[in-house]
């Protein structure tokens, strides 16, 4: 009997330590966003695009300021020129090809952007996951080799284009080592890798990850970010119409 109470004591003992350790899911969700949502940012951008069986290396310059605005200029030898620029919740692209301005909106938003594993709208959105989505701790696991915190996301609007996400977050780092997203149907649509995080005064920021689009066969992006500028002012002119159209 007493070998009895004494264990159902230590397991009430061992549930307690493991309860006080774990952050609540909203703290969980509140320090990726931490690490992740800047103010203004600026880079130079690599995308390698490999796509059954072949490679393609595009790159780029790019400056955001918060959710509102964006803009985005190719510099590779075949796509030089090409630029998007979102502003105003509307996003545009200009082809030097035809020298013309095109409004990307609806389904198209959906769409590949230049033939990466990433849609218009992956690539433009820069708000708070805790402002989209109602979180909710799934437990531990690991991750190459990393031992994680699970955190299952919630779209609070219908209108989201991942009603669900899972996260992979680093224990020790709070960085989101891997996360998943999914169709409402519970179907996995994309997966993302974090490669490597680089330190801007005090906070882990991605600056490589791999993506798949799940519904492309053979196909995965690496993303690398270089020269990184965090939260610093950038000028109105760089996210205008003449900008684009220069």
């Amino acid at each position: 009997m007493k070998t009895k109470v004494l264990t159902a004591m230590l397991t009430v003992l061992v549930s307690a330590v493991m309860s006080a350790q774990a952050p609540s899911a909203a703290e969980l969700l509140q320090r990726v966003d931490d690490n992740e949502i800047y103010s203004t940012i600026q880079y130079d951008g690599e995308m390698i695009i490999e796509y059954q069986n072949r490679r393609f290396v595009k790159n780029m310059k790019a400056w955001a300021r918060e959710n509102s605005d964006s803009f985005i200029e190719f510099t590779n030898s075949e796509d030089r020129g090409t630029k998007y620029l979102k502003k105003s919740g509307r996003l545009y692209v200009y082809s030097p090809d035809t020298e013309e301005v095109m409004l990307i909106s609806g389904h198209m938003l959906k769409e590949s952007m230049m033939g990466s594993d990433m849609s218009y709208e992956d690539t433009i959105e820069n708000e708070k996951l805790s402002a989209r989505y109602d979180p909710s701790l799934g437990g531990s696991a690991t991750w190459a080799g990393r031992d994680c915190w699970i955190l299952d996301l919630t779209a609070k609007k219908r209108t989201e284009s991942y009603p669900k996400q899972k996260l992979w977050i680093d224990k020790e780092t709070g960085d989101c080592l891997h996360y998943e997203l999914f169709a409402l149907s519970g179907a996995k649509l994309k997966e993302y890798n974090l490669n490597r995080v680089d330190t801007f005064g005090g906070r882990r920021f991605p600056v490589e990850i791999e993506i798949r689009d799940l519904l492309r066969k053979g196909s995965k992006t690496t993303m690398i970010m270089r020269n990184v500028v965090m939260d610093q002012p950038i000028a109105d002119s760089v996210f205008s119409q003449r900008n684009l159209e220069r």
